[in-house]
């Protein structure tokens, strides 16, 4: 989708907010913001594109990630320019993660290319559980299935502040209304439809969500990396900027994991070099 329709999709997003006041210039500049994002969902129209669940199909030899398996991106199947992403142009895009937050720093994701033609072999589905925890599998067990079509639609930031150095709020640089904007935004959501339980691309959404939930991925990622404990001995950046928010996931899992938010991101440089296995995952969840 052009950047020209998906301004179009915000006509009434623009107007409202408008008459909430907003000058009309800042409501510009909040809307040249606006990023493609592909939406995966149940919904009637669209190329199917994505699977949830189903077989786990990984390259031959290739260990299982320690997290369950949630879903299968067709890359050839997504309309062009549905994300502003370099993602490979065929193959599949496979999402692993554990949706609960497990109270610290961790990863709690994976993601892995497979290029067309790859030899692949089928994994047990709980191989990522090698102690047959039923508590975990249970949670597992409530993952969705079946197919998701894929629509492009526009994407806004959803949070309002940025943090300062000594710990302080303020509003985004350049919108003194941007608590507003990112309000009538998510207002706008519901009136375009615009949610769908798998995204890529886009913003990142959660419950709280005044900060970009990226900060606190990145964060977590660096800390990560200057442990060892993720990133494989690799220094990683801590500016947000250098990153990119991959693919969301907002499950439907009932009470095993109520009010989760899974976020997979990526730097800039490695999603350039195909290094998916560079994905960090974090997660919010508030039950």
């Amino acid at each position: 989708m052009t950047f020209e329709k998906l301004r179009e999709r915000l006509a009434r997003f623009r107007d409202e907010a408008i008459q909430l006041g907003i000058p009309a210039d800042e409501v510009d500049r909040w809307i040249d913001m606006v990023r493609p994002c592909a939406v995966l969902s149940r919904r009637d129209d669209g190329p199917v594109a994505a699977r949830f669940g189903g077989p786990v199909l990984l390259p031959a030899g290739l260990p299982h990630p320690p997290f369950p398996y949630v879903a299968s991106v067709d890359l050839a199947a997504l309309p062009q320019a549905s994300t502003d992403l370099p993602l490979p142009c065929d193959g599949r895009l496979l999402l692993f993660a554990w949706p609960r937050d497990h109270g610290d720093l961790t990863n709690h994701g994976a993601v892995v290319h497979v290029p067309v033609g790859t030899p692949t072999e089928v994994h047990d589905p709980y191989a990522w559980d090698l102690d047959g925890v039923p508590e975990e599998r249970e949670v597992a067990d409530a993952f969705p299935q079946g197919e998701l079509r894929v629509r492009t639609e526009p994407s806004l930031p959803y949070h309002f502040e940025v943090e300062l150095p000594d710990g302080g709020l303020e509003p985004l640089p350049g919108f003194p209304h941007a608590e507003e904007l990112a309000e009538e935004w998510e207002m706008a959501c519901r009136h375009l439809d615009l949610r769908g339980p798998l995204h890529l691309g886009g913003y990142a959404d959660e419950e709280m969500v005044h900060l970009d939930p990226l900060t606190g991925l990145v964060r977590c990622a660096a800390e990560q990396a200057s442990t060892g404990a993720w990133g494989g001995g690799e220094p990683v950046s801590e500016n947000v900027a250098d990153w990119v928010l991959l693919a969301s996931w907002s499950p439907d899992l009932g009470e095993v994991a109520a009010g989760s938010s899974v976020h997979w991101a990526i730097q800039r440089k490695d999603l350039a070099a195909g290094r998916f296995d560079r994905t960090f995952t974090n997660v919010y969840w508030n039950p």
